[in-house]
């Protein structure tokens, strides 16, 4: 059996990243060193005092300790990393590009009146949710040991929850609406036609292949130092 240190490391790079950056934004919060109004998204203070910051922190609070946070923590370390280690494997950089979308998404989203949202970390994990039930449909899941029902269902049977719990319908929906975008343009949509018009940019892969966060089979961009472990080829997109 492994430790918790074996299982920390053995994480993919973009899950292990987004996870500990929301825990540990949240233990800054929860002993009061870090004030969550200085992190939340709020356009004006954006645009008219230039706090850029929070076009990304608020991606990093999932909210204080609480059921509801570790429960947002333990789909990245499940979902998100399955996502990552199975549809993903080998596709760090088109993963990666998979969160810049979503946030870029959730962001312009946010901008519109009746859609603002403080904090994206939560939608954000909804996101995730939604696109690992979309490329395992057919997985059996156990709600807390009372309810059994086909994985296509989880992201909608727990935005039923966060209502039940007295949570807000809208950051989960957010997330779903963002999911579902992704998942049609990716996938849904060149399958159809045969245009992807979300294929991974060259400067994500460069950052991958610059930083060398995993692996991307087939990239069109090579290391900085090329060796054993330079990437060559194209992305591709994920299979139905």
């Amino acid at each position: 059996m492994s430790s918790p240190a074996e299982y920390y490391n053995s994480l993919p790079p973009i899950s292990k990243a987004y996870g500990t950056l929301c825990f540990f934004t949240t233990v800054l919060v929860q002993l009061q060193i870090l004030d969550p109004t200085l992190i939340f998204l709020d356009y004006p203070f954006v645009f008219k005092r230039f706090q850029i910051w929070r076009l990304f922190t608020s991606f990093f609070f999932l909210g204080k300790f609480s059921i509801n946070f570790g429960i947002r923590l333990l789909m990245i370390a499940r979902y998100g990393v399955q996502l990552e280690k199975g549809s993903f494997e080998k596709r760090t950089a088109d993963f990666l590009w998979m969160m810049i979308f979503g946030a870029i998404s959730l962001l312009v989203l946010s901008a519109i009146p009746y859609l603002q949202t403080a904090f994206l970390g939560v939608p954000m994990v909804s996101m995730l949710l939604y696109v690992w039930s979309r490329e395992y449909p057919n997985s059996q899941i156990s709600m807390y040991g009372l309810v059994q029902l086909r994985s296509f269902y989880l992201p909608w049977a727990m935005l039923a929850l966060d209502v039940v719990f007295g949570s807000k319908i809208l950051p989960g929906l957010l997330g779903i609406m963002v999911g579902h975008l992704y998942y049609f343009f990716a996938v849904l949509h060149p399958l159809a036609s045969g245009k992807n018009y979300l294929k991974t940019p060259v400067w994500v892969h460069r950052i991958v292949a610059r930083f060398r966060f995993g692996v991307q089979a087939n990239s069109p961009v090579r290391p900085t130092n090329t060796g054993p472990s330079a990437f060559r080829g194209r992305s591709y997109r994920l299979s139905q």
